[in-house]
């Protein structure tokens, strides 16, 4: 295992009727912006329940941080919240509004644009933060990570600042989210897992324990949650996996990847693709391509998620890859590029975007603009 120094510093509150406590998790006096994505959260009753909790305090909405949040309408946010001196954020939402709203937080406190903090991929400047969850997906509830898009420009990047001070999480918020939506938040939260897990074997037990159990869990829940979304204890099962996912518990000591999630940002970015599709597409594309490099830690995966013991490695491994991207399409995604109508053009200029910023991702940091091609073209 190597050296690490963990904390998180997000007090996590669970369970129903908690929007309630949002009054004792802010200071009195406070100046709040509260963020909101398209107005779903005026459907289902946690808009009400957010402004009941808040009385007392002063108030300013802003609306319409969309999926992907761009630049174009942070900056906007950004400049209401100078202008009314804000010096708290609550984001109301899913990930999106989340991340939309930790640029907010650093940009409040910077004179100038903020895509320039996008691009420095980093501020620890930042106007206090707190959020209410709506859509289980990205663990930015609980962690400080962000990916920002522009749309002008059609790029993509992450950003960091500082963890939430508190998130609130009521599964039953999560009822009347569409089917796609949680499919899409099943898969992210399924690939956050196997970023951090799909790498160097033998580093921890228990690191690889928790992944396991994590990945278990939504195996089991997942066709459940199909059928019925309004079941409390499976939602709320669903919605701290995927905080628990991506909340840096699952990584202490251990290599990651991350090069599934660097290429789908490029799909994204490219064609407005929701997130958790363009990883059902590519992460078992990138395990086709790296099972040599990944074959002793697919085994044990095969083993312990998918109960695969059939006795040849190799066979094991392709069956493990084979039932990950069954376990996608069984739950409502498409899982090849064509299904999505992106074709080699893309790929090409996916390629050049690798090698222009000369990154390379993955455990090995392999994954440059070759492989990334290549990997691609096994999802066509």
């Amino acid at each position: 295992m190597n050296n690490f120094s963990f904390q998180n510093t997000t007090r996590l509150i669970f369970g129903k009727g908690t929007i309630a406590k949002l009054s004792k998790q802010i200071p009195s006096g406070k100046r709040i912006l509260i963020t909101f994505g398209g107005g779903s959260v005026k459907k289902n009753g946690v808009y009400d329940q957010v402004i009941t909790a808040l009385k007392g305090y002063e108030v300013t909405e802003f609306w319409g941080i969309e999926p992907n949040p761009s630049i174009e309408t942070l900056r906007k946010a950004i400049d209401l919240g100078k202008e009314k001196n804000v010096d708290f954020l609550l984001a109301v939402g899913g990930g999106s509004v989340i991340d939309g709203t930790k640029l907010i937080s650093a940009g409040l406190l910077y004179e100038g644009d903020a895509w320039d903090l996008v691009k420095k991929g980093y501020s620890a400047e930042t106007v206090p933060l707190g959020t209410v969850l709506t859509l289980p997906a990205t663990g930015s509830e609980m962690n400080s990570g962000a990916v920002i898009s522009r749309h002008e420009t059609k790029e993509k990047y992450p950003f960091y600042s500082n963890f939430p001070q508190f998130s609130i999480l009521d599964p039953e918020t999560t009822f009347t989210l569409p089917d796609f939506q949680v499919a899409c938040g099943l898969a992210d939260t399924f690939v956050h897992v196997m970023e951090q897990y799909m790498t160097t074997p033998g580093q921890s037990r228990v690191m690889d324990r928790w992944a396991e159990g994590l990945l278990s869990t939504l195996v089991e829940i997942a066709p459940k949650i199909k059928e019925d979304k309004t079941n409390y204890d499976l939602m709320a099962d669903f919605m701290l996996t995927a905080t628990m996912a991506l909340n840096d518990f699952i990584s202490m000591g251990v290599t990651s990847d991350w090069a599934t999630h660097m290429i789908g940002h490029e799909l994204t970015a490219l064609h407005g693709i929701t997130h958790g599709q363009t990883l059902a597409i590519l992460l078992p594309g990138t395990l086709r391509v790296l099972m040599e490099q990944k074959k002793e830690k697919l085994v044990q995966y095969g083993e312990r998620v998918w109960d695969i013991s059939i006795g040849n490695m190799s066979d094991n491994a392709d069956l493990a890859i084979r039932k990950t991207e069954e376990f996608f399409r069984n739950i409502g995604l498409a899982t090849r590029l064509g299904e999505v109508n992106v074709g080699e053009d893309t790929i090409v200029e996916i390629e050049r975007r690798f090698n222009e910023r000369n990154v390379a991702f993955g455990e090995g940091r392999n994954v440059d603009g070759a492989m990334a091609a290549k990997i691609l073209r096994s999802c066509l």
